[in-house]
């Protein structure tokens, strides 16, 4: 491609859902709203658990990351799209662009490999109840969660600094509502080989290899849980794995439904729903998913809001 096709870029245009300008106050209120449940939500859970000395448990400090991590995650993509709404600029920055493009693969990264490690949590607490605390101590849990933010970081950083090498066309319109690497990719005019394989070997590695241990912990825990002669204790454990289950299931049913809508339809606006149900309803459904299912949380939220009000 001759040198006056490429250009040193500036800024990309995210579409967004639609150009209708009547639509754009109801998408800002329904992502509004969405957001602010979401923040206050796992703000909630993050709070009952520090609080609360009956959640100072490895479970629930997995927990707590975890709704770190779907703050974090709604933060990076939703504010931008509501200022985008609001001055009604679709412009966003080459730095920016790139700032977006690695926070949408290193929360979604944090999230798989915690879910991963409370999988593991559960086996160990079902199958091996009377080595729990030993195996399950402080200086592991401590170790599961730095080696899952040290993967994420360095995964996300290796996708950037190949995209840093990338030369742009002149259409720089994105089909989204954040900047997500393939549609990046889709823009590039020099040869991104070396990414798309990246994305497909990390994809593999970081989503198969988890899900595939996820099911192995479960498999475990079935066999432990039918093993059991007492009704009560299979219910028990059947009550403390059903919101990670939940979770779980959301979490790996949306990504799978985001990358079969990628390859069945060319239709930005399927793709773009699609990815709401993966970036912004998860997170926000999560907390709930924790708090309706499990007695401990539900207990620790009032304990906490009862404390709130008697201080106001």
């Amino acid at each position: 491609m001759e040198a006056g096709n490429r250009t040193g870029v500036s800024e990309f245009i995210l579409l967004g859902f639609s150009e209708d300008p009547e639509l754009q106050p109801l998408i800002f209120g329904l992502f509004l709203s969405m957001y602010l449940v979401t923040v206050l939500g796992n703000l909630l859970i993050i709070l009952a658990i520090i609080f609360d000395s009956q959640l100072h448990t490895p479970m629930y400090f997995f927990l707590s990351n975890l709704s770190l991590v779907d703050i974090c995650f709604s933060t990076s993509i939703v504010p931008k799209m509501l200022l985008s709404i609001h001055t009604k600029n679709k412009a966003i920055s080459y730095m920016d662009c790139l700032t977006q493009v690695y926070f949408s693969m290193f929360f979604p990264i944090l999230d798989t490999l915690l879910l991963t490690a409370m999988a593991y949590d559960r086996f160990v607490a079902i199958c091996h109840p009377l080595h729990y605390t030993v195996i399950m101590n402080p200086h592991l849990c401590g170790w599961l969660v730095f080696i899952t933010w040290f993967i994420g970081v360095l995964t996300s950083l290796l996708h950037i600094c190949l995209m840093r090498h990338l030369t742009f066309c002149r259409d720089l319109e994105i089909p989204h509502f954040f900047c997500e690497l393939t549609h990046i990719l889709e823009l590039a005019c020099s040869d991104t080989f070396l990414n798309w394989t990246l994305i497909y070997f990390m994809t593999g590695v970081l989503g198969v290899f988890p899900l595939i241990g996820i099911l192995f912990s479960y498999s475990r825990i079935a066999s432990s849980i039918r093993k059991m002669s007492s009704s009560g204790g299979k219910q028990k454990a059947f009550s403390t794995c059903g919101s990670h289950l939940s979770v779980v299931s959301l979490f790996y049913g949306t990504g799978v439904g985001v990358h079969f809508t990628s390859a069945v339809t060319h239709s930005p606006q399927k793709i773009s729903v699609a990815s709401v149900m993966y970036s912004v309803v998860t997170p926000m459904l999560n907390p709930f998913i924790y708090s309706l299912r499990n007695k401990d949380v539900k207990g620790a939220l009032r304990r906490l809001l009862s404390r709130a009000t008697s201080c106001l």
